[in-house]
C-alpha cells in the first residue's frame, strides 16, 4: 500500500483499488488507511462515496520513505525479477528519465520506464515479462532490444549513441551464459 501511494504521489487511490493492488481485504486497507492518515503519512479526500488516499509528500519521512520503496518495490527490483528468466539477455538497462532521476537529475516524476535489452531475447517474451511490472508500477514500460554487436559498436546509430551518453542503470541480472 505504501509503495503504491509513495511511488505514485501524483495520484489518489480508492481503498478498493489499494486493496486490489495489495491483495488485501478492503477492511484491512481501511484499518491501515486510518493509521496512515492519523500519522499524517497520507492525505485523504472524499469523492462521492469513495475515500481517496494520496501520499503526503510534505512530511519529513516522504523523501527517505520514497527512496526506500524505490529500491525495494520500484522498477529496478521488479524488472530484475521479471527479466531474470528470459533467455537471450546479455545485459538490461533502464534509461531515459527514470535513470536520470535515479542518478540524481532533477525533474518531474517519470511517467514511463524505458528498458534497453542487449541480446537476442524474443521481443514478445520481453513484453510479456514486463507486463505485470507495468501494472504494479502503474507506469508504461517501453522495451527496446538491441543486438550485442550493435551495442558495442553503435557508431552509426544515433539512438544508441544518445542512450550511451546519458544516464543508464544496469539491471543486475547476474552472469548470463544464454545470450
Amino acid at each position: 500500500m505504501l509503495a503504491t501511494l509513495f511511488l505514485n504521489p501524483e495520484r489518489a487511490f480508492s481503498l478498493t483499488d489499494l486493496a486490489r493492488r495489495s491483495h488485501a481485504s478492503v477492511r484491512a486497507v481501511h484499518a491501515e488507511a486510518n493509521r496512515l492518515t492519523t500519522a499524517q503519512w497520507v492525505t485523504q479526500e472524499r469523492v462521492g462515496n469513495n475515500r481517496m488516499l494520496r501520499a503526503n509528500t510534505n512530511t519529513i519521512i516522504a523523501r527517505p520513505l520514497t527512496d526506500l520503496l524505490t529500491v525495494t518495490y520500484g522498477p529496478m527490483p521488479l524488472l530484475t525479477q521479471a527479466l531474470a528468466d528470459v533467455p537471450g539477455i546479455a545485459h538490461a538497462y533502464i534509461y531515459g528519465s527514470w535513470a536520470a532521476r535515479h542518478q540524481g537529475s532533477s525533474g518531474g516524476i517519470p511517467q514511463d520506464v524505458d528498458v534497453l535489452v542487449v541480446g537476442d531475447a524474443d521481443l514478445d517474451d520481453l513484453n510479456d515479462a514486463v507486463q505485470a511490472v507495468a501494472a504494479t508500477l502503474n507506469r508504461e514500460i517501453n522495451v527496446r532490444r538491441v543486438r550485442a554487436d550493435r551495442w558495442t559498436n553503435p557508431a552509426d546509430d544515433p539512438f544508441l549513441l544518445a542512450v550511451q551518453s546519458r544516464p543508464l542503470v544496469e539491471l543486475p541480472l547476474g552472469a548470463r551464459v544464454d545470450a
